[in-house]
């Protein structure tokens, strides 16, 4: 009989370890693939819940999948798990919880080569307003993307570094980030893309300030080349509107009034954008001054305006039409087109058209030779000018000086009514000098020191414009300028920028005046673009630069950019 410590047994008891331990280590495969599957299924899971909008199923699919992760061994799949997470909550909203886990999920240098963890960081600082370090995250993103040949990633990238510095104002690098991007579209092919980021570009330049009309041409001339193989009308005519705005700036007209025709058929079937289309080819005729051409497109888009409930784009097509009656001589009907455009910004509570309806109302009472009532619009206009911000000087020196015409024809009207050898007297001095532009202080705020602190009551009107008559009196310098029907007031120059989703507004219940329109309640109150004949044109109250943070006009690259999630493989 064998001893207990025999050969035989020891061997036995060898084998029976070995056959246990591979057990435990086949038991262990099972266990870490089946994690494994049920990991990948409800990574598959939380991608599906965030294509359906179904935010709170998609976060808690990528928390099983960490939970189920960290009872592994495998650190890579711990840090894929981690890395999902955090894009789904940067995703639904909680940047700070999702920078966390992006944080965790590539420890050490290494993290700072993997593109999509770069672009996630970046989208987490922008979304709690840390600007400098996501365009810092989204610059070496797309360095990364570059480098591995994704030009598709690329280029959405810098359009993301585009937003982050037009969130600072940085013009001119914006539209080198968008000129980058447009670059890699068409290097995958991607020409509607290419050409809206060109477009958006080319409008950033002019935003700077600071960047030559060469360049600003070529690029806008390159967005309206690649939109040449746009199919979807929608897309093209909202791009050729805008290059259309941006050649207005450059005082390009004729090219303005080109991409406003071509766009034309294009927005057909959509109203509002319709609306502003014809808006702007009327203004932009009132320019070249084709007013017989301008008439309809101004009753059009007042219409249209009207029907749809833009009481103040409404108001702006009034306004425009009024000025061209009155450069081909229908001063009666021009009077009601500002009285429609008074009203229209009475509804909506606008001093800066309503400025506007007040000149144009002046400018047809001084022609009708009834400079006493001039008197009182020009007062009200100067008085409304004082309401808004960023006006030229050159404006409020116009306004100044018609008011001195208006002036010193009441008071040749009034002498003429005297004595025959008083009036030969006055018509002597009137016909020897008639100054055209009095001279004013160029402070701007002791100019509205003074307007503000005009008399009001029964003689408001009177005090205020004696007042002004002794400052132009007291002037020694005198600067000469063309006859008034020559001008071009600010009036003959609102085009719309405003193509998508204007600002709900709600209009008064009632109407003080009889020239309106009539009432659409509620009314939406678009922000027209200004543009007069010595400054480029304001192309948003904002800004507004192109792309913002919950503003109007979202340019479709900026929305449709998600964070980056990893497939587990």
């Amino acid at each position: 009989m064998a001893s207990d410590g025999s050969p035989v047994r020891d061997a036995r008891e060898k084998k029976k370890k070995q056959k246990k331990a591979e057990k435990i280590r086949t038991d262990r495969s099972d266990v870490e693939s089946d994690a494994q599957v049920e990991i990948e299924s409800l990574t598959a899971s939380g991608h599906a819940a965030l294509q359906t909008g179904d935010r709170t199923a998609a976060l808690q699919c990528f928390k099983n999948a960490l939970k189920t992760a960290t009872k592994l061994r495998e650190r890579r799949l711990q840090r894929t798990c981690a890395f999902n997470l955090g894009a789904a909550y940067v995703e639904t909203g909680k940047p700070q919880k999702g920078l966390d886990f992006l944080s965790q999920s590539q420890p050490g240098e290494r993290a700072e080569q993997i593109a999509d963890l770069q672009f996630n960081l970046a989208m987490a600082h922008e979304a709690l307003g840390d600007q400098t370090q996501a365009s810092r995250h989204y610059l070496q993103a797309a360095q990364l993307y570059r480098s591995q040949g994704d030009a598709s990633a690329e280029a959405d990238t810098c359009v993301k570094l585009a937003q982050c510095h037009l969130q600072r104002k940085e013009w001119t690098v914006a539209a080198e980030s968008l000129q980058r991007a447009a670059d890699s579209y068409k290097v995958v092919g991607n020409t509607t893309a290419a050409a809206q980021a060109l477009m958006d570009a080319g409008k950033h330049m002019l935003q700077s300030g600071n960047c030559a009309t060469d360049d600003i041409i070529s690029v806008l001339t390159d967005s309206l080349e690649m939109s040449a193989n746009i199919t979807d009308h929608e897309t093209l005519g909202k791009l050729l509107n805008n290059v259309g705005l941006s050649f207005s700036q450059l005082r390009l007209f004729s090219e303005a009034c080109e991409c406003f025709e071509q766009a034309l058929p294009l927005v057909a079937c959509k109203p509002h954008r319709l609306a502003v289309v014809l808006q702007n080819l009327g203004a932009i005729r009132n320019t070249l001054g084709q007013y017989e051409q301008a008439l309809r497109y101004h009753r059009e888009a007042a219409a249209l305006h009207g029907s749809l409930g833009c009481r103040g784009a409404q108001g702006q097509c009034f306004s425009n039409l009024g000025f061209a009656q009155v450069e081909l001589g229908e001063l009666d009907e021009a009077w009601e087109s500002y009285l429609h455009a008074q009203q229209a910004f009475r509804d909506t509570d606008d001093p800066s058209g309503l400025w506007q309806a007040c000149e144009g109302l002046g400018r047809i009472k001084q022609q009708m030779r009834d400079p006493e009532k001039a008197v009182v619009y020009y007062e009200d206009a100067l008085r409304l000018l004082c309401k808004c911000q960023e006006v030229s000087s050159s404006v409020q020196e116009r306004l100044v000086s018609k008011l001195s015409e208006a002036l010193q024809q009441k008071l040749l009207l009034q002498q003429q009514r005297g004595p025959p050898i008083q009036r030969h007297v006055l018509e002597q001095n009137h016909n020897r000098r008639q100054p055209r532009m009095v001279a004013v202080r160029s402070d701007l705020q002791q100019r509205r020191e003074m307007l503000n602190g005009a008399t009001d009551g029964e003689n408001s009107h009177t005090n205020f414009g004696e007042k002004m008559m002794s400052e132009s009196h007291q002037s020694q310098e005198l600067t000469e300028q063309s006859e008034y029907h020559t001008a071009l007031p600010e009036a003959n120059r609102n085009l719309n920028n405003m193509y998508e989703k204007p600002e709900v507004h709600q209009q008064n219940d009632s109407s003080e005046s009889s020239g309106a329109h009539g009432e659409v309640s509620p009314t939406m109150k678009p922000k027209p673009v200004q543009m007069n004949g010595t400054h480029s044109l304001a192309m948003n109250a904002e800004t507004p630069p192109l792309i913002q943070p919950n503003r109007d006009e979202a340019t479709p690259l900026m929305t449709r950019l998600k964070s980056r999630f990893c497939t587990v493989m």
